[in-house]
């Protein structure tokens, strides 16, 4: 007696959808894999500029806390974590290293390599993969998926479906919320879509140095009770206001703070490794050492030049002053400065230009289990359109993936 094979159907061939294709396609299922794009994975091939930081090799219990709902992943995270992801591609002839903060890349620094591998992977599981399409609609009998309406007029018919088409961040490459509003239509509740891991604007204070990075640093933001503190990092300058490592981590934050209508400032300590004591003596001592010498050129052994001209004039000395000219109470002021250096946040770049969409399908509706829904049955949801995303490092790629393969899995099933 011949049984029955799954019909599964994927929109999205972003990572999640892909792996999930894969995991259906290795368990025996017929799969279609859905694409609105000319090819797959588009914003796979743009992340970690360009060198895809696919996952991060720190353990589940601390890898859970970068996340804002870390505690739904778990199951997904167990079925699927970073360990068998190298594994995956390792196991495919992809070479990875792990970098600082533990952030995994393939060698030769090239995302499209993890998108071809995973192409590959389609075609062997017998995948088919269809490019410029999209679903206009979803059709039920009984309460469960039957068929989906394609955006070219087919209408194609199918046991489940996997919803992996992700938030409505980095819009060019076609991530524009069709999946949430298409689990809206059957039911399917939503948190408010906000921007994550997205650069912030800042009150013009004074002229941003724009393209300066600042290195070994660290940041706090404050708005109203609530306090955020970095870790020692990285953060650019920009025309409309700061972008970089560490701004992209605290962005969720602050994006929330200042949509519940509160002042945010961003401070940045320049010395992070000094205290303000350590700092002052240390500054002693260089003024000692090059008494003739201007404080601008003192100033240049401890800050950037950009910084030090901005120091300059909001401390209102003269920059021609030479360093056995200055105070004892400019000089508390300088190393003050260096330690908290404000600057007010005014708001985000639009979700468009975000990294990852923060918000999408309520948990409350998935299981956790099984990523599949709790009102539709034969319906399931991987990757970045639930209401779960993390810091920068490699964790969103890897809920991803981890979030799509127990789909797959769990739909094949």
């Amino acid at each position: 007696m011949q049984t029955h094979r799954r019909s599964i159907i994927v929109a999205g061939a972003g990572p999640a959808g892909m792996m999930a294709a894969i995991r259906a396609g290795q368990l025996g299922a017929d799969v279609i894999l859905l694409e609105k794009n000319p090819a797959p994975g588009h914003k796979l091939l743009l992340s970690g500029k360009g060198r895809c930081n696919l996952t991060n090799a720190c353990q589940l219990d601390e890898f859970l806390t970068h996340f804002s709902n870390g505690a739904f992943l778990r199951n997904a995270f167990n079925k699927f974590f970073n360990t068998d992801l190298m594994s995956f591609f390792e196991d495919r002839g992809l070479k990875l290293k792990v970098e600082r903060q533990e952030r995994v890349f393939p060698l030769n620094d090239r995302s499209v390599s993890v998108r071809d591998i995973l192409v590959s992977e389609l075609a062997a599981k017998k995948v088919k993969l269809l490019c410029k399409t999209s679903i206009k609609g979803i059709n039920l009998e009984g309460g469960a998926i039957s068929a989906v309406m394609l955006s070219d007029g087919r209408s194609l018919p199918c046991d489940r479906l996997i919803l992996a088409t992700g938030g409505i961040s980095y819009k060019f490459t076609g991530s524009t919320g069709d999946g949430i509003e298409l689990a809206g239509k059957l039911g399917h509740k939503s948190e408010p879509l906000r921007a994550g891991l997205v650069p912030l604007t800042a009150k013009k204070e004074f002229a941003f140095p724009q393209g300066l990075t600042l290195k070994n640093i660290r940041l706090s933001f404050k708005g109203g009770r609530r306090v955020l503190e970095s870790e020692i990092g990285e953060m650019i300058f920009t025309h409309f206001g700061v972008s970089g490592p560490l701004i992209f981590s605290a962005s969720g934050q602050v994006v929330d703070w200042i949509l519940d209508k509160q002042r945010v400032i961003m401070t940045i300590d320049f010395k992070p490794g000094l205290s303000v004591q350590q700092l002052e003596q240390r500054l002693l001592r260089d003024f000692k050492t090059e008494a003739k010498k201007s404080i601008r050129t003192v100033l240049k052994g401890l800050l950037p030049l950009a910084m030090v001209d901005i120091f300059i004039s909001r401390l209102g000395i003269k920059p021609e002053i030479k360093s056995n000219q200055v105070t004892a109470l400019e000089r508390q002021k300088i190393v003050s400065m260096m330690k908290v250096f404000s600057v007010e946040i005014t708001g985000s770049l639009p979700i468009e230009e975000a990294m990852v969409t923060r918000g999408g399908v309520s948990l409350k509706e998935v299981d956790p289990r099984t990523m599949g829904s709790r009102l539709v049955k034969g319906l399931y949801f991987a990757g970045e359109m639930i209401d779960v995303d993390a810091d920068t490092g490699g964790f969103n790629l890897q809920a991803a993936f981890s979030t799509g393969y127990l789909a797959g899995e769990s739909a094949a099933s």
